[in-house]
């Protein structure tokens, strides 16, 4: 389906990323890495797509809180591949705390990586997309683009944005065969998640079962995480030609979070 395609994904040596690049690829994409795990662990999720799908990986190591690296990553993977088709913005960091005490320098750092570094992937794959006359645009926004948690200001700040951003170039793009949607997922057991809750325990005075089953799956009326898997195979679908009249939407795939 995606035969002879590239996919950039951003934050995807690990967690949703890493699912969204091996389905990719199983559909026949080469795709492009980025994240900040150890060198070891990079290497073996980029040797595992060459070898379990038969297509080329690339790794490209830009810090998705810097401008310059953002571009540099963007003309990189377009000189080695000739093109970025899939666009997946999917980087993003979490800090929990209260606003008074919320450190400033953690709010800008989430903004960036969450926000900003979407405009600035968006601003550089659009030129080639349009000459080519097809594209997808993927934004990994979050159930916290549509509602909001308390002592996560800057990432439901960032992610509503997200949301705002995905529809601003939906419009913009509509008539370049380009789309551009979020997927807004509830909880997903992640490393990303999973780092989350050594703080909220401290904010809200709870254990850690009381975090799990009280905090983050009490809002999810199934009562179960979402896996990455399940991100994934939206995102596959969302990049293919059966979808092509879908843009300018944001998809919760939250166990029904946000049917509440």
């Amino acid at each position: 389906m995606l035969k002879g395609k590239i996919a950039l994904v951003t934050g995807s040596t690990s967690g949703i990323g890493l699912a969204m690049a091996r389905a990719f690829a199983e559909k026949g994409a080469n795709v492009v890495l980025n994240g900040s795990r150890s060198p070891d662990e990079i290497e073996l999720a980029r040797v595992g797509i060459e070898r379990d799908f038969s297509v080329k990986a690339l790794y490209l190591a830009a810090d998705m809180s810097v401008p310059a690296q953002i571009a540099q990553m963007m003309a990189e993977a377009e000189r080695v591949f000739g093109s970025v088709d899939v666009l997946v913005n999917n980087a993003g960091i979490q800090h929990v705390e209260p606003i008074e005490s919320f450190p400033v320098e953690k709010w800008d750092a989430i903004i960036a990586v969450n926000l900003s570094s979407a405009f600035h992937t968006i601003r550089a794959a659009a030129p080639g997309m349009k000459a080519r006359g097809w594209g997808r645009i993927i934004n990994t926004a979050s159930a916290h683009a549509l509602v909001a948690s308390p002592f996560k200001s800057a990432y439901v700040a960032a992610k509503h944005g997200l949301a705002g951003l995905t529809k601003t170039a939906a419009l913009e793009f509509a008539r370049d065969g380009i789309t551009v949607n979020a997927i807004a997922p509830g909880y997903v057991w992640t490393p990303l998640v999973e780092r989350q809750i050594p703080d909220t325990m401290a904010a809200r005075n709870l254990t850690r079962d009381q975090v799990v089953n009280d905090v983050l799956l009490e809002a999810q009326p199934t009562k179960e995480f979402v896996t990455p898997e399940q991100v994934a195979a939206l995102a596959v679908f969302l990049a293919s030609d059966e979808a092509k009249s879908i843009t300018g939407a944001v998809l919760s795939i939250d166990g029904g979070w946000t049917a509440h």
